[in-house]
This record gives structure tokens, sequence and C-alpha cells, in this order.
């Protein structure tokens, strides 16, 4: 499996979770460990782990290689590291604080994707809207 091919079944298996606010970001220039970097939030510690799990299962059901998971017994960062490809699964306040975005952006690395995912929340057929048609 190429890399844009391991990005895309990372970012699917993130939407599968509803994880928010991802972002990948082409390292390559700059590490020599990883070319990607893909980040993402959850809204909790369980979803956290849910998702690195299913990180986990989809790379490996694709032929991908994971080499670990860190940080599962906390939940708050959860790092799923693929070879080629590290991903980080936190917490906004995590996410806040540690501001990798800003920490690799200061180093001219490149925004190759951020994916909007849109977490709808109602159900069409019970907003109020609709209640009266």
């Amino acid at each position: 499996m190429n890399l844009n091919q391991l990005v895309k079944v990372v970012i699917s298996a993130l939407e599968d979770v509803k994880a928010n606010d991802i972002v990948v970001l082409d390292v390559a220039k700059m590490s020599t460990i990883f070319d990607r970097l893909i980040i993402a939030s959850a809204v909790s510690t369980r979803q956290a782990k849910a998702i690195a799990s299913n990180v986990h299962d989809k790379v490996k059901f694709s032929g991908g290689v994971v080499y670990g998971i860190e940080g599962e017994g906390s939940g708050e960062w959860v790092l799923v590291d693929l070879g080629d490809i590290v991903v980080h699964i936190m917490l906004p306040i995590a996410r806040t604080y540690y501001n990798l975005e800003g920490l690799w952006g200061q180093l001219e690395t490149g925004l190759i994707e951020q994916v909007v995912v849109a977490n709808k929340t109602k159900d069409k057929s019970t907003s109020r809207s609709n209640r009266f048609k």
C-alpha cells in the first residue's frame, strides 16, 4: 500500500468513528522518521480509544502495518504509529495545549488536507420544521 492509499484508509477510519478537525500535514522534509502527521480530535477518552482501535483495525484489514499504539491508558492523547504516518487523536484541551499544528507549522511543513466533517446530531424527521408537515 502506498502512502496516499494509507492516508485515505486512515481518514476513512477516523471519519467512521466521528473524529473531528482532521488535519494531514506533510512533514517529509522535516522528519526522517515519518512523512505524514495526521491529527484529529475526539470528544471523550472513550471515543479517542475507539478511534485508535478503528484506525488499527482498518489499516490491518487493508494490508498495512501498525507498529504501535500509545496513550490508550488515559485516552487524552492517543498516538497510532503506522511507520510513514503518525496519527494523533487528542481531546480538544490537549490539542490546544500542545498545538502540534503550530509546532510543525513553524517548521514550514505543508498542509496537505484539512478534512471537514460535519457531524449531524439532529434527526431530520424530528426537527421542528418537519414535525407539522
